[in-house]
């Protein structure tokens, strides 16, 4: 026996378990991760070459809402129905599978599936949504490939409502599911779950200063901490939290009150009984529990004595009904602090009447108190909220609307425009949080449009840098911004900084005359002059191509802008042109990174746009910094071959400055920044670096530069898809 057979060595190797130390990032914790950009690979999806949006079309949406209708009343012995009703659970699986989305970077939201996966899947505050999962199993299955996770987890809370009485205003179908976790949202830089507010505050009493890009007020809660500000009730302060969390959702201050009154009329907290008997979430579960978390094999915990926030009790009277009992109990009686039976705090109502007391879960012979926690007290103590409060009292049918459109606003948020809604009951009104674009004309002549700009005396810098500016807005996490539209000419995008409101206002005043002309959109043209420029700039590097362009981007109004929302779109960086509005914590090849991911480009699309945009002379405001060229203007490799070089040294000179010196002579070749020379010392980016350097690849990246450019003018053409 020789070494390698010493009992007790283990004979694979451990990379499918979790291991610490290992890892590159592990290793070298400061190195640039491309991760990002390479998640949700078709490696990962068993789905190869299907296309979902046209398979959902085919799917029989009748009877797959009479399945869940059903669903709702058919309770199971291994996880019971409260009062024999799976509407608060439901509800509750497709709100926080919604509620994570974020309006700052678009991230986050139901719209891909994601609560299947880990951390979602094992956050604290979705305990026991694992089992709203796999009662939906039975559904999904039968359905198949026909409908996803993504669509069916929203659609089972909007049935859930409609079962229970509301008339819901709408769902539409076409969220794709994703088949890994993202690596692309940042949940917080907490090690612990739960860890107390401060840590993503700069003060905790100021609600405003949380960390952003961030929602919610602790690691692992969808929104506020239930029990108050770390804990510690008091509904003012609570207040200002739930305000600033819903915000940074896109809700106002009436969406936010029809949310919450809306989502506590039905439904219940789980809290009777010891949190510390209940096993690890999913992810930390063992094998036997089959995928699921939290189990508790010490007590009873189903039925009446389920845990899960550890706040205990029904919000009103009749909580599998539609009605207005949330106010009526909410208003109707003073409400004092106490402690559920797993120790968390909770408001009670005082001397209430016994017949308004909602009824056991199991046993309707036995009534309880109802509760509510302090978020729900800030509606009545926050005096902006406690107008609204009145306001619906005084108006149910005004409350019935406004939930039910706040509801499909937050289930819906991540989807785009409604050009992308699919299935029957999709709402035909439009709304102004869809970022409407009126279709666009594809009847005009082309080519003599073209030849217009061509006379229009504009530089192939400046043609290229307005097109870019236009579509570089493009989200992918929830499909807003980009091309389509022209809102670069409108209120607040015409003012950016990064747009060069001068330069830009010089070029449309050329652009916009010849598409009021010619009957194209201005849309059309700004992206038609971009593909014009990249073409007389490839000429000038010798490669002859015609760039593809899709006529039919339409131009939307201020009417139609909603320029507050628009706000979160304005870029603070971009590598591609070289700029930064300012000095930031986060690196330049950071920003860079996180714009590319969520312009929807891949590791090598960054590379070969970055170094032609360089090479063309795109930089914000005309700086030379990475311009690593003698002929700029022309769609050339040299920004690769000179990076790339070693008759070059890199000398620092500040923060995001470096110098490119002859290392014979000392000489300043070119200046750069970080965004530039991360091609060149990143191991992975400079291998797609030295691919576009070699003598053989300057016509390659022209033709991949063009590809990569038709890809990012077109993300947001959903007619074209």
């Amino acid at each position: 026996m020789d070494g390698s057979d010493k009992a007790g060595k283990c004979p694979v190797m451990h990379g499918g378990q979790t291991t610490t130390g290992t890892d590159v990032m592990d290793w070298w914790p400061k190195a640039l991760n491309l991760d990002i950009l390479h998640q949700h690979d078709t490696k990962v999806n068993p789905l190869k070459g299907f296309d979902y949006r046209d398979a959902v079309k085919t799917l029989d949406f009748e009877a797959l809402k009479k399945d869940l209708h059903d669903l709702m009343t058919e309770s199971q012995d291994w996880w019971p129905a409260d009062w024999g009703h799976y509407g608060g659970l439901m509800i509750r699986m497709s709100w926080h599978a919604a509620g994570t989305y974020r309006v700052q970077d678009g991230r986050g939201g139901a719209g891909t599936g994601n609560h299947r996966f880990a951390p979602l899947n094992s956050w604290p505050d979705n305990a026991n949504l694992d089992k709203a999962r796999r009662l939906l199993w039975p559904i999904k299955r039968k359905y198949g490939n026909k409908l996803s996770w993504a669509d069916l987890m929203v659609l089972a809370g909007t049935v859930a409502y409609e079962s229970m009485g509301l008339r819901t205003f709408g769902f539409a179908f076409g969220r794709e599911d994703i088949w890994h976790p993202e690596k692309d949202v940042y949940w917080g830089s907490e090690r612990e779950w739960l860890a107390p507010s401060d840590e993503r505050y700069e003060n905790v009493g100021d609600a405003s200063t949380m960390e952003n890009p961030l929602s919610a007020v602790q690691m692992g809660l969808i929104y506020v901490n239930p029990e108050g500000v770390n804990g510690h009730p008091d509904p003012l302060k609570t207040a200002a939290h739930v305000r600033e969390t819903f915000a940074r959702m896109a809700m106002d201050d009436e969406e936010t009150v029809a949310l919450t009154a809306g989502g506590h009329t039905v439904g219940k907290a789980h809290g009777n009984g010891r949190a510390e008997n209940l096993g690890p979430a999913p992810e930390a579960a063992p094998l036997e529990e089959g995928g699921l978390g939290w189990m508790n094999y010490k007590t009873r915990s189903i039925g009446r004595d389920t845990v899960t926030s550890g706040i205990e009790g029904a919000w009103t009277t009749h909580p599998t009904k539609w009605d207005m009992g949330y106010f009526r109990l909410l208003f109707g009686y003073e409400w004092e602090l106490k402690k559920s039976p797993a120790g968390a705090w909770q408001w009670e109502p005082i001397g209430i009447r016994e017949e308004d007391k909602p009824v056991d879960v199991e046993d309707p012979s036995i009534r309880y108190n109802p509760i509510m926690t302090d978020a729900d007290m800030a509606m009545k103590m926050d005096p902006a909220y406690r107008a609204i409060c009145e306001k619906f009292m005084a108006d149910p049918a005004a409350f019935d609307d406004a939930f039910a459109r706040a509801w499909f606003k937050l289930t819906h948020r991540d989807m785009g425009p409604n050009t992308r809604y699919i299935g029957p009951d999709a709402p035909k009104e439009v709304l102004i949080w869809q970022d409407p674009v009126p279709a666009g004309n594809t009847g005009y002549d082309v080519a003599a449009v073209k030849a217009r700009i061509a006379d229009a005396g504009l530089s192939v810098g400046e043609m290229v840098a307005t097109a870019w500016d236009s579509a570089r807005t493009f989200r992918q996490s929830d499909y807003r911004g980009g091309a389509n539209g022209a809102r670069i000419r409108l209120a607040p995008q015409k003012d950016w900084e990064g747009n060069e409101p001068e330069r830009l206002a010089r070029v449309l005043a050329k652009l916009e005359p010849i598409a009021a002309e010619t009957g194209a959109s201005v849309a059309d043209v700004i992206v038609l002059a971009g593909n014009l420029g990249v073409e007389q700039a490839a000429k000038a590097a010798g490669v002859e191509i015609e760039v593809p362009f899709a006529p039919g981007r339409g131009d939307a109004t201020d009417e139609m802008t909603d320029a507050d929302s628009f706000k979160w779109l304005e870029p603070l960086a971009d590598g591609f042109r070289n700029w930064m509005k300012k000095d930031y914590v986060v690196s330049a090849e950071e920003m860079l990174l996180d714009r590319a991911q969520l312009m929807g480009l891949t590791a090598p699309e960054m590379t070969v746009l970055l170094g032609g945009m360089r090479a063309m002379g795109t930089n914000h405001g005309g700086t030379a910094h990475g311009v690593f060229t003698d002929r700029p203007g022309a769609l050339s490799n040299d920004f690769f071959v000179n990076l790339t070089d070693m008759a070059w040294k890199w000398v620092p000179k500040g923060t995001n400055l470096y110098e490119l010196q002859d290392r014979k002579s000392g000489a300043v070749k070119w200046t750069a920044t970080r965004a530039d020379l991360v091609f060149g010392s990143n191991s992975i980016l400079r291998a797609y670096a030295e691919t576009y350097a070699q003598d053989d690849a300057a016509e390659k990246m022209v033709h991949d530069f063009v590809a990569a450019w038709v890809k990012l003018m077109n993300a947001d053409r959903y007619d074209l898809a």
